[in-house]
């Protein structure tokens, strides 16, 4: 595959290329029908099979293509001004997540993503919604939280998400809210990403060949939606997220892989 293709990098081997491919079939099905936990399940297990920053800079890429074509319709229903003081954290908080990625080590930043995404599963098990009043700094704050989370893991949604379903707005209006903040905030990423040299050949020509495989599992995910019980669908979104925490922890390495 690597020699035929040549889409996977020459450090990744073919085993570890179909072991990402599936990571990305299985997190890109749980997108599909519930709308979440994509980057929560591939963050922790691809990068425990690759580097985090080949990883990241792979899953940005892919999210980046498949949401674009959401964006027309997003900014028609969405809050734009409410959202773009929220893009201002993010504009913020993503250059020191990116800064962070590409400084630190490979295994500290694994270690950091699996506690990140072991905090952010609590938070969705938890169902909070932020019913408060809205003070000035706190969507400048959330923002900046989800905005940070998503230069360093690619792993910004729960804060958002909690946020602005829990507002008093129509649900189409805090969805479009939701898919322009991270149509910004894949921007800012991109910018960031390549200015630090994340963004590399190797990254984008990997990322023509786990892409469409992430597409068909979102395709897949998106079919079973109304076929199956979306609380049993959940659940199990919940477990695969909390397993590839476990997998993924890098005291592990030795035991499983």
């Amino acid at each position: 595959m690597t020699a035929g293709l040549g889409l996977v990098p020459t450090d990744v081997s073919s085993n570890i290329a179909i072991a990402i491919c599936v990571i990305a079939f299985v997190s890109g099905t749980a997108r599909g029908f519930s709308g979440f936990g994509s980057a929560l399940i591939f963050m922790p297990l691809a990068s425990s099979f690759a580097a985090p920053r080949l990883v990241a800079a792979l899953l940005l890429i892919i999210d980046f293509v498949a949401a674009a074509p959401l964006l027309p319709n997003a900014w028609k229903h969405a809050d734009r001004k409410a959202t773009w003081v929220m893009v201002a954290g993010a504009l913020i908080g993503v250059p020191v997540g990116t800064w962070l990625l590409s400084r630190l080590e490979p295994v500290t930043t694994r270690w950091i993503i699996s506690g990140f995404v072991f905090a952010l599963l609590l938070l969705l098990l938890s169902g909070w919604r932020y019913r408060g009043k809205d003070h000035p700094a706190l969507p400048i704050g959330i923002g900046g939280l989800s905005g940070f989370c998503s230069g360093l893991a690619q792993t910004g949604g729960p804060p958002i998400v909690g946020y602005w379903l829990g507002r008093p707005i129509a649900s189409v209006i805090a969805r479009a809210n939701i898919l322009l903040f991270f149509g910004a905030s894949d921007f800012f990423s991109l910018v960031s990403y390549s200015l630090t040299g994340l963004i590399t050949a190797d990254a984008i020509r990997f990322s023509l060949l786990v892409g469409p495989v992430y597409g068909i599992g979102v395709w897949f995910g998106a079919r079973l939606f109304g076929r199956a019980s979306e609380r049993i669908f959940r659940a199990i979104c919940y477990v695969l997220i909390a397993a590839a925490v476990i997998v993924g922890l890098p005291a592990l390495d030795g035991v499983l892989r």
